[in-house]
């Protein structure tokens, strides 16, 4: 992925290397072959969630989502085989997925319009609900027989009242692959993600 933001700032890194003595033996490296940064990518948030019912006076807090550590990092998972882990080629997302995550289901909510307020821990708010999530699955699939994008993110929705689980369910979406190519399974992880949050929205009106 190309543009003239990224040149501009290669060549940046090109002058500083080649002009300031640097230390330490990892950005040295990073200089002698040419320190070229990994394309970054990031998901969007459902903007029409239709099929709402109503809105709500909730107030919703939307937890950090646990992962497992292959999860939790910057970089997009690819799977050859249900057992065998790799990482996209000079590919990362725009922050670690669970914080990403998190900030788009939060916009996802913001963007109905339908609810009282929506944040993350920190921010203030007196809560009504809790939202925490798993992160099972977020992977490329490419294996022999299997080409698709996964989005699996176990949900509960829980009372910040009584700390119960009103109820929870796992929200699994495959998007088929056409090929390959980075650009193309970032997009077909989005498409999944968003259809993965805008079910997890609609469930939580249905609930409150």
């Amino acid at each position: 992925m190309s543009s003239p933001v990224r040149m501009i700032g290669y060549a940046y890194f090109r002058v500083i290397c080649h002009s300031v003595l640097i230390s330490g033996a990892l950005l040295l490296a990073a200089c002698q072959s040419g320190g070229v940064p990994p394309d970054t990518f990031d998901l969007t948030a459902p903007t029409n969630i239709e099929n709402i019912r109503g809105s709500t006076r909730a107030q919703i807090l939307i937890v950090e989502p646990s992962a497992l550590k292959s999860l939790d990092s910057q970089n997009i998972v690819v799977k050859a085989s249900p057992t065998e882990i790799e990482y996209l080629a000079k590919s990362q997302w725009s922050d670690r997925l669970p914080k990403v995550v998190q900030a788009r289901l939060v916009e996802a909510f913001e963007n109905t319009g339908r609810v009282r307020a929506v944040s993350k821990p920190g921010e203030g708010l007196v809560i009504d609900y809790q939202i925490v999530t798993d992160i099972r699955a977020f992977q490329a699939n490419v294996g022999a027989g299997s080409r698709d994008a996964m989005v699996s993110l176990s949900v509960k929705l829980v009372s910040d009242r009584t700390g119960k689980v009103v109820r929870s369910q796992v929200f699994d979406v495959s998007v088929p692959l056409g090929s390959t190519g980075p650009g193309q399974i970032v997009d077909a992880l989005n498409v999944a993600f968003d259809r993965a949050a805008s079910d997890i929205v609609r469930w939580v009106f249905r609930a409150i």
